[in-house]
């Protein structure tokens, strides 16, 4: 049995439902403020990965900033203190909504993907009588080894500027008042735990670099996205990610000029060792060849296994007994509601508690109703 959870007190709790230790969330975040203060850097939290208020209140308390990808996103970090000048606005459909949202509230940065979009901020920022910050999310067009839908930084991908497009993209500036270019902004993807791709990345931003400072425009703030990924299969050893030699990469390859700043928007490596999905077995359903582990927690409470095909550890909190195999499954009527074939877990039982861990990232803020399924409840150590 695990001793990480609190077991006995989930008996008389419904699930399923999310557990976060925000001892593990802490210790992450306190990892990222060392490296953030030694080294001037600047952090932008990933509300996307998981906008909890418990969540959001350690990165409050931390000062972090927060990247955003939609007005909703951008209202709750203000709402939860996360001050404007801290906030950064990306996303390939920016509505005019939200970009007044972001206007009226002053944010930081405007990532910028594409020039219909420069053009309709610097309309709508005309109308209010303000100058939008504005950075380019450039395409460097390098490969971050991961599922393919969650590598953003190719030609092919729907998101950023290609570099083939930059010198339209610069000529268009002098006819647009009300932006000001302030940086170039870059992500190549997520769960990246291959360091060469940050390295290739560098090498990058150093060309791309030079391409601006033969055309004489100096870019303030560096933003290089986030994309560090965590270990899915041993997160009880390893519960905080190699920040070390991540923000190492950046601070030695990156050739960053004098009056420069480094941004990052890490969400993933922050939140994702901290959550888990806590379910019951409903049935031991015995096949013809195997046997299956049907479970009360569905791909509408986590989707990510059923959408990029991801892994998750699974650990029964309630059984010492031998090992067997299971497909471990939801009772969602979609054959996709499927979190692992042939997995081994301590012989199970109708009722046993059953952990879905890693889920502290794209879980809970990816849940859906779907067949009319109640949205699970979360609950934090602090609850018990």
């Amino acid at each position: 049995m695990s001793k990480i959870f609190p077991t006995q007190k989930f008996e008389n709790l419904q699930t399923p439902f999310y557990y976060y230790d925000l001892e593990v969330l802490q210790k992450t975040v306190g990892e990222v403020r060392r490296h953030a203060d030694t080294h001037n850097f600047h952090i932008h939290y990933a509300l996307k990965a998981n906008n909890n208020p418990a969540i959001l209140k350690e990165i409050k308390n931390a000062s972090f900033g927060a990247d955003c990808v939609s007005g909703g996103e951008v209202q709750l970090a203000i709402d939860s203190g996360i001050s404007p000048d801290k906030i950064v606005f990306a996303g390939v459909g920016k509505n005019d909504w939200e970009i007044n949202l972001g206007l009226d509230h002053n944010i930081f940065c405007f990532n910028v993907e594409s020039m219909p979009e420069l053009e309709i901020i610097n309309e709508l920022a005309g109308k209010k009588n303000k100058t939008a910050q504005v950075a380019l999310r450039i395409n460097p067009n390098v490969n971050a080894h991961t599922h393919h839908y969650i590598t953003t930084g190719l030609t092919e991908n729907k998101f950023g500027i290609n570099m083939s497009e930059l010198d339209s993209v610069l000529e268009l500036f002098p006819s647009l008042p009300n932006v000001k270019l302030v940086g170039i902004h870059f992500h190549i993807g997520s769960q990246i735990t291959d360091m060469t791709s940050f390295q290739g990345l560098c090498v990058r931003i150093n060309e791309i670099q030079d391409y601006f400072d033969n055309r004489r425009i100096a870019l303030e703030h560096i933003n290089v996205g986030g994309g560090l990924g965590i270990d899915y299969e041993h997160p009880n050893h390893f519960p905080i990610p190699d920040f070390d030699t991540y923000f190492n990469i950046f601070r030695t390859k990156l050739k960053l000029r004098p009056y420069q700043t480094l941004h990052f928007e890490l969400g993933r490596s922050i939140v994702g060792q901290c959550g888990s999905l806590i379910s019951r077995v409903l049935y031991i359903k015995q096949g013809t060849t195997k046997q299956f582990a049907i479970l009360d927690a569905g791909f509408n409470d986590l989707i990510r296994p059923t959408l990029y095909q991801a892994y998750h550890r699974i650990e029964n909190l309630t059984s010492d007994e031998a090992e067997e195999k299971y497909d471990v499954v939801g009772p969602v009527c979609e054959s996709a509601d499927v979190f692992a074939k042939s997995y081994s877990l301590n012989k199970t039982k109708r009722g046993d508690i059953i952990a879905l861990r890693s889920a502290g990232a794209y879980g809970e803020t990816m849940a859906s109703q779907y067949n009319m399924r109640s949205l699970p409840k979360a609950y934090t150590n602090e609850d018990f």
